[in-house]
């Protein structure tokens, strides 16, 4: 079972790898390399707190360091935010996306009273978009154009609390 915890100073070589990775920059709002310095610097400023930062980024890790998984675009007063994650290479296809995705929910709609989380997800992504229907999100929105490569969808799961 993945277990979800805060960014570490010892996580820069993951996340460096990650951030780097340009295979998935089509699918997220970084287009450009990130030194370890940049990095260094995110990792030195979050605090962690969403209401502070807004935005929360969690490494995903079971026996090895295996993703991470972001709250953004988060807004108290409506009470929703976006979802971002990243499994590496290595690790996919084996459940420990679904696995995270369901405890950032837990903690998003229990701890944090949230309404809505969403993701924006290319239509050429075709097992991210798999993840997303099969842990209860609906297509909702569609994007067309949404980026070079590709036209998107928002995918939405509203608290059914």
């Amino acid at each position: 079972m993945v277990k979800l915890r805060k960014i570490e100073p010892n996580d820069l070589p993951f996340l460096y790898q990650w951030e780097n990775d340009a295979t998935v920059w089509a699918d997220g709002a970084n287009h450009n390399p990130l030194s370890q310095q940049d990095l260094r610097d995110y990792i030195a400023s979050t605090s962690g707190d969403i209401y502070a930062d807004g935005q929360l980024r969690l490494i995903i890790e079971d026996e090895a360091t295996m993703g991470c998984i972001d709250l953004f675009d988060f807004d108290p007063r409506n009470r929703r935010a976006a979802i971002g994650m990243y499994i590496a290479p290595e690790y996919r296809g084996k459940g420990f996306g679904r696995q995270a995705l369901k405890q950032l929910e837990e903690y998003a709609f229990g701890h944090l009273n949230l309404r809505v989380l969403y993701a924006v997800i290319a239509t050429n992504n075709t097992a991210c978009s798999a993840l997303y229907r099969s842990a209860g999100y609906n297509p909702s929105s569609p994007l067309p154009a949404w980026t070079l490569e590709s036209d998107a969808v928002i995918w939405v799961k509203q608290n059914s609390k």
